[in-house]
């Protein structure tokens, strides 16, 4: 065969594998810029998005084209140091002030022990410094509650990464907890896909405390972790403002399992935390 039949059948093959390729393409349809295979590998949850019409927070790191980039994923006995980047890549450095805050940073390891509440202070150029000791080695959930200026309130979640020997909490179910002195109740039902109102009584030596200050904007401060994930879930004061004993919440659950609760309330100029393990109706998805 000459030289230009050899061209012309090369060019035909070509053509078909493109033609075909092309045909293959069209019918699968382009890859956009949401699809799985351009996004960072997550744990996602399709129950609890179907469930709850979107994706609990902190499950991933980016989300709506926000980052939370720390500047390392070692904890020491130092600041924890980070940013929150934008879309454009660069370090945000306006944010609404949400519960009197700019940013809530919330730490807990990933047994839902040693949780801690903390808020970091932000330079100029948008790096965001907190001091951190945590109390055990293990891995590490930290989770940045944050507001940008015309952006979508967001969480965003990392995992950090502590020396040491790692044993492993078991957490019992438990809806009273005692702290200082001041036992905590936890009454109401977490029901699924659904908005679950709940109080927490507060009393002290069993006389019913009255004196409770405001904390964050309101009478305390309820953070809800679904087990297995950490998947960190807003939870809304209640419309009743009131010193105690009561302090009502609404929680919206995306999904049938155990939840780890914290609540932060304030006394005397001293904010506790007290812990619960409820479980919802249901197996556990």
């Amino acid at each position: 065969m000459n030289t230009a039949l050899k061209l012309s059948a090369y060019g035909a093959a070509l053509a078909v594998l493109v033609a075909g390729t092309y045909s293959v393409g069209t019918a699968v349809g382009p890859v956009s810029a949401g699809s799985p295979a351009q996004r960072a590998p997550a744990h996602i949850d399709d129950h609890a998005a179907t469930t709850s019409g979107h994706e609990p927070g902190g499950l991933a790191s980016t989300s709506d084209g926000y980052t939370f980039v720390p500047d390392t994923t070692t904890l020491g006995s130092g600041t924890f140091a980070f940013r929150i980047s934008g879309p454009d890549g660069v370090p945000v450095t306006a944010f609404d002030q949400v519960h009197d805050r700019q940013l809530h940073l919330i730490v807990v390891r990933r047994d839902a022990t040693g949780f801690q509440h903390v808020h970091p202070e932000r330079d100029a150029a948008g790096t965001w410094r907190v001091p951190l000791t945590v109390p055990a080695g293990g891995v590490y959930r930290a989770f940045a509650d944050f507001t940008p200026t015309g952006g979508p309130e967001t969480t965003l979640g990392v995992d950090l990464f502590a020396p040491g020997d790692f044993q492993p909490v078991a957490q019992a179910a438990s809806r009273t907890s005692t702290v200082d002195g001041y036992t905590v109740t936890l009454d109401g039902e977490l029901v699924p896909g659904a908005t679950s109102p709940l109080r927490l009584n507060v009393t002290r030596d069993g006389a019913p405390v009255t004196d409770l200050q405001p904390y964050l904007g309101a009478y305390g401060h309820l953070v809800a972790l679904r087990g297995g994930d950490l998947a960190y879930l807003h939870v809304h004061p209640g419309s009743t403002a009131t010193s105690g004993p009561v302090v009502g919440f609404d929680a919206e659950v995306p999904s049938a399992g155990t939840y780890r609760m914290f609540f932060d309330f304030q006394v005397g100029g001293v904010v506790r935390t007290a812990d619960f393990t409820v479980t919802t109706a249901g197996s556990p998805a």
